[in-house]
């Protein structure tokens, strides 16, 4: 394949870059190593963490695999997913490193949209947790999570871990189903100021209802910076 240098002006630098890359390892057989971050680099004149954007995006696909020690290789095709993924779980996938802020915790009463979306009756108590999401010095996310308390009894004097799944799967209640919503939207004054973005840029919505059979085990509704982050969910067709 010819080498072609995308000018970068009107399409952010990452898509960019992550395009570039998608079309060079169509042609690249299973297990072979994807192009270098260095080379990438040096082609596209951009910073690392513009070009592990890129690739994060494409490791998010199923397209390319990251080995630990090893390198990024390529995959044909996405690998299947049979259970809802947590946040940590989803960015381990993708070989990141992440961090979690705790910016709000407390018991609460639930109103009416809480408590509908859990099954229970409005002023039922409710575990409110809202945290802040980090990857490589930038903020990716940030979650409001609610919980029926009288399913998770002491769960605020346990310690709150960086992975609400793992507490879960502690318990017996770790999601085995989940019912998910996205919205793309443009950045509110609260989102900008817990994202780092500007009142108007994109962002995503993420809303989502876990459960446990037909129990609700959590209620999360998550605000993405729209630039930074790739979602991606395999779909399969059964016969």
């Amino acid at each position: 394949m010819d080498e072609v240098v995308l000018p970068l002006g009107s399409t952010l630098k990452h898509v960019q870059v992550r395009e570039y890359v998608r079309d060079l390892i169509q042609e690249l057989p299973e297990g072979a190593p994807a192009p270098s971050e260095r080379g990438l680099m040096q082609h596209f004149g951009v910073a690392r963490m513009t070009v592990r954007q890129a690739i994060d995006a494409l490791v998010s696909e199923g397209l390319l695999e990251r080995a630990p020690a090893r390198g990024t290789f390529v995959c044909k095709g996405p690998r299947p997913v049979t259970r809802p993924l947590s946040f940590t779980e989803d960015a381990r996938a993708r070989g990141w490193t992440t961090t979690t802020e705790t910016l709000q915790q407390g018991l609460g009463q639930a109103g009416p949209g809480v408590a509908k979306a859990l099954g229970i009756t409005p002023g039922d108590p409710v575990i409110h947790w809202r945290r802040r999401r980090h990857h490589a010095g930038e903020t990716l996310c940030y979650q409001d999570v609610f919980l029926n308390e009288v399913l998770l009894p002491g769960f605020l004097q346990t310690g709150l871990p960086d992975s609400l799944y793992s507490v879960l799967a502690v318990r017996g209640l770790r999601p085995t189903a989940a019912e998910d919503k996205f919205t793309a939207d443009l950045a509110n004054a609260v989102d900008a100021d817990l994202l780092d973005l500007k009142t108007g840029d994109p962002v995503l919505r993420h809303s989502r209802r876990g459960l446990v059979g037909d129990v609700v085990i959590e209620l999360s509704r998550s605000v993405y910076a729209g630039a930074r982050f790739t979602w991606w969910s395999p779909l399969t067709v059964n016969p």
